[in-house]
């Protein structure tokens, strides 16, 4: 039976997309090179990040353009469209769809400083009266 593969991007893929979101196009020995010594830690041989980035490019994640003898991969989907289906799958699967026990677990749980407190209150502020960011 074949391997169900998942709507959204791996772990390894959203670090990927991650370092094209910030800087883009790059050919894949910056991309292994940011994968070694950024925040994601992961150094990887030459032969499997080309691997990653081409199922990307099938997936529909990345675009990859010739240059000389190298290609260039940029990405196609934007961290708003990713974050925003990744965060819908787990509304919908963890918290059966409830955006209000979504807020109240985070809220409960997450470290938040006065001042993203304060930044959340305008927001629900702004919504509540109806005004758009």
């Amino acid at each position: 039976m074949p391997k169900r593969t998942s709507e959204h991007p791996t772990e390894l893929e959203l670090l990927i997309l991650q370092i094209l979101w910030e800087e883009s196009p790059l050919p894949v020995g910056d991309v292994q090179e940011k994968l070694a010594k950024g925040r994601a830690h992961r150094p990887l041989t030459y032969s499997t990040v080309i691997t990653v980035l081409n199922v990307m490019v099938r997936k529909e994640y990345l675009k990859r353009e010739k240059q000389g003898k190298a290609f260039l991969y940029s990405p196609l989907v934007t961290e708003e469209r990713v974050s925003q289906s990744m965060l819908g799958d787990i509304v919908d699967r963890v918290f059966d769809g409830s955006a209000r026990c979504v807020m109240m677990n985070l809220l409960e749980k997450g470290d938040m400083d006065p001042k993203e407190l304060k930044e959340i209150r305008k927001m629900i502020n702004r919504i509540v009266r109806g005004e758009s960011q």
